[in-house]
């Protein structure tokens, strides 16, 4: 990547997001800028602050308002940052809506259904076409995102699907919640398995289509799984926390990810974890934890 590079993080504020701001600016140039994104104006001005004095940092920080469930908000965004930057080198789609055990899956599906899937599809959309040759796009997903954690009825909606079918597939699924016919479909009652894989069924549509190209120029378009990490976010899910990382911690490898040179085939697409592709096919319905939730 050439100098005075753009980077932007999604959902920067705190945990994740933040430690890749941190981490952004820390390895970036001083004649770089990298822009954290949040919802609220006086937390992400804070934020920016805060991250701009850390003594580590050498890239210039900024902080700019942006709702993702906003999609033209995104493509004003992207919009923007390619008429007055040029294109972006770097964009880290990370926005998460927190939802806890105990709340009704159904009645949350919306907002997480539109700050994980909506919001993912606007940015491929969005910051596709302005992504520098040897830039970088990850999609934050995880672990669950793999094809096998969904009922076999429902693999043909995202396997090879392009992304208009993907975001279809998703706004079926947001249907079948409401009509209270989810789960006699195959959909697991708990809303981040079907919206993860649906960010990486997003990410491998758009992947196909660029492959060539993006491989030629050493660009890499990816989902990423940074691993458990210890999050107000995640903490309410998981009852051993012994082997978590720190958001420090877990932004590494995603960072490694960013600043490697070129673009890996093997990777390319695919969803990452610790700098290795995790089989597409691979994972099993998790019906336990299903019958734990609150429909």
């Amino acid at each position: 990547m050439n100098a005075s590079r753009l980077a932007l993080v999604t959902g920067a504020n705190q945990g994740l997001g933040r430690a890749f701001t941190e981490g952004l600016a820390a390895r970036m140039d001083p004649g770089d800028l990298v822009l954290l994104t949040g919802r609220d104006p006086q937390r992400v001005a804070a934020a920016a602050r805060e991250v701009a004095a850390l003594p580590g940092t050498r890239a210039r920080v900024e902080g700019r308002v942006l709702d993702v469930t906003d999609t033209e908000a995104i493509a004003r965004l992207a919009e923007d940052l390619g008429a007055r930057h040029g294109g972006v080198d770097v964009v880290l789609s990370n926005a998460v809506a927190r939802v806890l055990p105990d709340e009704s899956q159904s009645a949350r599906a919306d907002e997480f259904i539109d700050v994980s899937n909506t919001a993912t599809h606007a940015v491929l959309r969005s910051f596709g076409p302005v992504l520098r040759p040897g830039g970088r796009l990850l999609v934050v997903a995880s672990g669950l995102g793999t094809l096998g954690h969904l009922d076999p009825r429902l693999h043909p909606l995202f396997d090879g699907a392009s992304l208009d079918q993907v975001e279809y597939a998703v706004e079926s699924w947001r249907g079948a919640v409401h009509h209270g016919t989810s789960e006699e479909a195959g959909w697991p009652r708990w809303l981040n398995i079907p919206s993860k894989v649906a960010q990486v069924a997003a990410v491998r549509a758009v992947a196909a289509e660029r492959r060539e190209q993006d491989l030629a120029a050493g660009t890499l378009i990816a989902s990423v799984c940074p691993g458990m990490v210890d999050t107000p976010t995640s903490r309410p899910w998981f009852s051993d926390y012994s082997q978590a990382q720190t958001p420090e911690q877990a932004a590494e490898a995603v960072l490694d990810l960013v600043f490697a040179e070129g673009a890996d085939p093997a990777l390319y697409g695919e969803l990452v974890q610790f700098g290795k592709a995790l089989p597409w096919h691979a994972g099993a319905p998790l019906t336990e934890q299903d019958r734990l939730l609150t429909p």
